[in-house]
């Protein structure tokens, strides 16, 4: 066999590759003796028949159609191991020549891999912040618990600061058209809960139920929808329900109506421990992204198209995931966004999606260097701590899948480099 290979670009590299007679005449007989096993020849059992007996028999079609794509199957996988390549994807073959059974020339683009030319990840040199728990983070959660567990009643008064109010509200652009997304209807609102945009409760103050108030207000210049960031919009509120709240006092009834606590001390014992424990995994993570980013930033990868793309699908069907558990639709986003779908693609998904792949390559790079496996006992612990996670049959059934197994693996492999890393970068 005879191999040529051409660099059509980083991640793209052309084959031309050409079979010699004596593996076109092996493939043919081992052709032969797999197509015997579904004919019948007369004064023979099936499979036992000389071979040109048997190639007069068979369908010449069929012959030559199974010899062509079992010999460029292996001439494929033979010059990818050849020529040290690493596919992405399938290749683009095309038969320049073929004479049945003795000539055999055809070309194979593929995409692959390229080069990752990594930084001395060794030394970069990182610490984790630790954050103390604030006396003003523990009375923070327990006035939400107070909220969670406040008493209403309905009251006839105009609302004052603390009230819930229920509002039919419509936000209109300087043209009076409607802004999607600045809307509601039966919207339940805690008056000073800031958790509407800054001005706008504070308009809602002294209203009477069955009042209509109008009152223009600009949003925030890192509000999260960004069309509608600096934008200034013209509210319109009624004002269905007041309902005055009462919320509990803090004491020991308090702490044993929201958990297993004797006293107050209990409580803010708990939440304390709570807030640290997720402070010390924030730090990790923060710990973790700020290592992998350095990396990467100082890491020369070409990215293959076809990766960008399928990270690319993949972040549209989480965001439409996401997008149906508000019940909106990815064209509403869009509009929302201000975004046609071309620039959000460009703008937004590519970006990200190129940052994923990259990031990626680099830690499965690294992952090659330092030599990191996974181990069947690793891998079958984890199974076993996800199944037990699961009680229903058919997800079970899901993580014996191959493919299930595989992705499990490659993350337990990304976890091993990540915790390699960060023992290099935080070593005295």
């Amino acid at each position: 066999m005879q191999i040529k290979s051409k660099k059509i670009s980083e991640t793209k590299v052309a084959l031309s590759l050409s079979a010699d007679t004596e593996m076109l005449g092996v493939l043919k007989e081992n052709a032969l003796t797999k197509l015997s096993r579904s004919i019948k020849i007369p004064g023979f059992r099936p499979g036992k028949a000389p071979l040109h007996v048997i190639e007069k028999h068979v369908n010449q079609q069929e012959l030559q159609s199974e010899v062509l794509q079992t010999a460029m199957d292996q001439m494929y996988r033979q010059a990818i191991v050849s020529e040290n390549l690493r596919p992405v994807d399938s290749p683009k073959a095309n038969v320049t020549k073929f004479v049945p059974f003795t000539t055999l020339e055809f070309e194979a683009e593929v995409e692959i891999l390229g080069t990752v030319k990594l930084p001395d990840y060794k030394k970069i040199k990182k610490s984790s912040k630790k954050e103390a728990v604030t006396n003003s983070e523990i009375n923070n959660v327990i006035e939400n618990l107070r909220t969670r567990s406040a008493t209403s009643k309905l009251v006839k008064r105009q609302a004052k600061d603390g009230d819930k109010v229920t509002i039919d509200f419509i936000g209109t652009d300087r043209k009076g058209s409607p802004i999607k997304g600045a809307d509601g209807n039966d919207y339940p609102l805690v008056l000073g809960s800031n958790t509407f945009i800054p001005g706008f409760e504070a308009n809602l103050i002294g209203c009477s139920v069955s009042d209509e108030k109008s009152f223009t207000l600009t949003f925030p210049k890192e509000y999260g929808v960004k069309a509608l960031q600096n934008k200034k919009v013209t509210f319109k509120v009624t004002v269905k329900k007041i309902e005055e709240m009462t919320k509990p006092k803090i004491d020991d009834v308090f702490a044993a109506s929201v958990g297993p606590f004797k006293t107050v001390d209990e409580l803010k014992n708990d939440i304390k421990r709570q807030l640290e424990t997720e402070k010390t995994q924030q730090s990790k993570r923060d710990l973790e992204n700020a290592i992998i980013q350095e990396i990467v930033a100082n890491s020369q990868v070409h990215l293959p198209k076809i990766l960008v793309d399928e990270q690319i699908a993949a972040l549209k069907q989480e965001i439409n995931q996401n997008l149906m558990y508000r019940g909106i639709t990815y064209k509403e986003m869009l509009e929302n966004e201000g975004m046609s779908e071309d620039a959000y693609n460009t703008d937004v998904l590519t970006p990200e999606a190129e940052q994923r792949v990259k990031s990626g390559l680099v830690l499965a790079e690294i992952a090659s260097e330092e030599k990191i496996s996974v181990s069947p006992e690793e891998l079958e612990i984890r199974l076993q701590i996800l199944k037990g996670q699961y009680q229903d049959e058919s997800m079970q059934a899901e993580l014996d899948k191959p493919e299930v197994i595989r992705d499990i693996e490659s993350r337990l492999v990304t976890e091993k480099t990540i915790a390699k890393l960060v023992s290099y970068a935080t070593k005295n």
